[in-house]
C-alpha cells in the first residue's frame, strides 16, 4: 500500500483531468465537424444521403457507447493496425458525438419556419447563402443551449475510456485506489472533479436557454 495523502491523490488526479479535458474537446469539436457536413448533406437533399445519414445517427445512438470503444480499439487492430488507446477513444467519442448534434441540428433546423425558406429562395440565394444568411443564424440561436448542454454528456462519456486502457480522470482514481486501498477518498475526489468540471458548463447552458428564449419573445 502507498500512503498518499490527500494533496498526492488530488495532484494525481488533477494531472489526468487534463487528459479528461483533452479528449473531450477533441471530441466535442471533432463530432462538431463530422456532424455539420452530415447536416448539410441531409438538407441539400444529396442523393441516397437521408438514409445514410439516418442510419448512421440510429448506430451510433442506438449502441452503448462502451461497445464502440471496444469495436474502435479492437476492431481496428484487427485490420493490422495498431492504434493506441488515445487514437481509439478520440475516434470512438467522435463518431459519437456527431451522431448525436447533426440530429440535435437538424431539430433545430427544422424549428425555423418554413417561410424563412421560403423567402431565402424567393431571392434567389443558393443553398450556402440560405444556410448562411437566413436559416443559420436563426437555427444557431435554438441549438446552442443543447449543444453545449451535450459537452457535459461528452465529458461523462469519457470516464468509459478508462476500459481500454486510456489514463484520464477514473483511470487514474482506480490506479491510485489500487495503491492507496482508499476507495471512498479517491472516488470522491474523482467525482468532485467531474462535478467541477460540469456543473459551470450546465449553468451556461441553462443560462444561453433563459437569455436567448427571452430574446426570441
Amino acid at each position: 500500500m502507498v500512503d498518499f495523502s490527500l494533496w498526492d491523490i488530488l495532484r494525481n488526479l488533477l494531472l489526468a483531468a487534463r487528459w479528461t479535458v483533452g479528449l473531450s474537446l477533441i471530441a466535442f469539436f471533432g463530432g462538431g465537424l463530422v456532424g455539420l457536413a452530415l447536416l448539410v448533406a441531409r438538407v441539400a437533399r444529396l442523393r441516397g444521403a437521408e438514409p445514410l445519414v439516418a442510419g448512421y445517427v440510429q448506430l451510433f445512438q442506438g449502441t452503448p457507447l462502451l461497445m464502440q470503444l471496444f469495436l474502435a480499439y479492437f476492431g481496428i487492430a484487427l485490420l493490422g493496425i495498431n492504434v493506441s488507446p488515445w487514437v481509439a477513444a478520440a475516434l470512438a467519442l467522435t463518431l459519437y458525438t456527431s451522431a448525436f448534434l447533426t440530429e440535435i441540428w437538424r431539430g433545430c433546423v427544422n424549428a425555423v419556419p418554413r417561410g424563412q425558406w421560403e423567402a431565402a429562395q424567393a431571392l434567389a440565394l443558393n443553398l450556402r447563402e440560405q444556410l448562411r444568411y437566413v436559416i443559420g443564424p436563426q437555427a444557431l440561436r435554438v441549438a446552442l443551449p443543447p449543444t453545449v448542454g451535450f459537452l457535459v454528456q461528452v465529458i461523462k462519456g469519457t470516464a468509459l475510456a478508462s476500459v481500454i486502457g486510456f489514463i484520464e480522470l477514473t483511470k487514474a482514481g482506480t490506479m491510485i485506489t489500487n495503491a492507496t486501498f482508499r476507495p471512498f477518498t479517491v472516488y470522491a475526489c474523482v467525482a468532485l472533479m467531474y462535478f467541477v468540471l460540469c456543473y459551470p458548463i450546465s449553468a451556461w447552458s441553462r443560462s444561453l436557454e433563459r437569455k436567448l428564449h427571452v430574446a426570441r419573445r
